[in-house]
């Protein structure tokens, strides 16, 4: 399975790195509706030049956010 590559800013430069997105659910029953999402996630990324997203092989982790349905993301460039 190829993995994506993202954008990674390593020291004053943006540079692919190959990343994972680790999601976080939460089990409150036996059913088939017993879970849910969190609204939380873990992006961990490879080091420069690995395919291994792992953070003992010297990668590391990036800020995840998640927006739902509802909420509007208002990005503004600063200069």
């Amino acid at each position: 399975m190829a993995l994506s590559s993202h954008p990674t800013l390593s020291g004053s430069l943006l540079q692919p790195r190959h990343v994972d997105l680790r999601v976080f659910a939460y089990v409150t029953g036996t059913g088939p509706d017993d879970v849910v999402l969190g609204d939380v996630a873990l992006t961990r990324m490879a080091p420069e030049g690995s395919l291994v997203v792992n953070s003992s092989r010297g990668g590391g982790a990036k800020d995840t956010w998640i927006l739902g349905a509802q909420e509007v993301l208002d990005v503004r460039v600063v200069r």
